[in-house]
């Protein structure tokens, strides 16, 4: 007899009680087995927002569209640096390479003449040294030193990170080193520099557009 009191009990349990909930048991509010209550909600969130963003920066949503349309690709972030600006802060950087590379090839060589061949060089020095202040300089904190005069910063479009390692090399390069190439190396500088200017929404430049950066305002 208890022996069949023990099948009565297994026979007779209540559904949802144990076993899959798919079969018998309670429906989840989220719809579908082993999903929480009120839909979907782990994972991470889209690119320009709907998660976790780093404190005192984060991106809108998503400019592409989605379910709801496309939303304000600028939303969560700080504002984006003026063209001019940013025009004075590389001036500002490129005196502070041009002046001492100048004068240290004047005391090594010996003044040159504008008109000489020879000029290529120093140009090719002063590029140089630019490439590698502009890399060491956003890889550390995202600004060169006419960048923090002028209270501008460059951060990773995705999530407004200092572009540390391959983002700031690969821009830094973008900019400097195509003008080694005579001539066309300046027409690309020229279109390269002039992109912001029409660009939308983000008011990047070609060496932005590679490194996949945006230039902000910065406190």
């Amino acid at each position: 007899m208890p022996r069949s009191t023990q099948g009565m009990s297994d026979e007779q349990q209540p559904p949802g009680a144990g076993g899959d909930p798919g079969y018998g048991g309670r429906p989840h509010a989220g719809g579908g087995p082993g999903q929480p209550p009120g839909g979907w909600q782990g994972g991470p969130g889209p690119p320009y927002g709907g998660g976790q963003q780093p404190p005192g920066y984060g991106y809108g949503v998503n400019p592409y569209g989605g379910p709801g349309g496309a939303g304000d690709p600028l939303a969560g972030m700080p504002p984006l640096a003026s063209r001019g600006r940013r025009l004075i802060a590389r001036i500002v950087d490129a005196l502070i390479v041009a002046i001492p590379v100048s004068l240290i090839t004047a005391t090594v060589v010996g003044p040159f003449d504008a008109a000489d061949a020879g000029t290529y060089a120093p140009q090719a020095l002063t590029l140089l040294v630019y490439f590698v202040y502009e890399g060491l300089m956003l890889s550390a904190r995202g600004q060169t030193l006419g960048k923090m005069l002028m209270k501008v910063r460059v951060a990773m479009l995705a999530d407004g990170a200092v572009p540390t390692g391959n983002p700031a090399w690969a821009r830094a390069a973008t900019y400097s080193l195509p003008q080694l190439v005579p001539c066309l190396g300046f027409l690309f500088w020229l279109l390269n520099v002039l992109f912001c200017t029409w660009d939308k929404p983000y008011r990047q430049c070609l060496h932005d557009k590679v490194a996949k950066t945006v230039v902000v305002s910065s406190p």
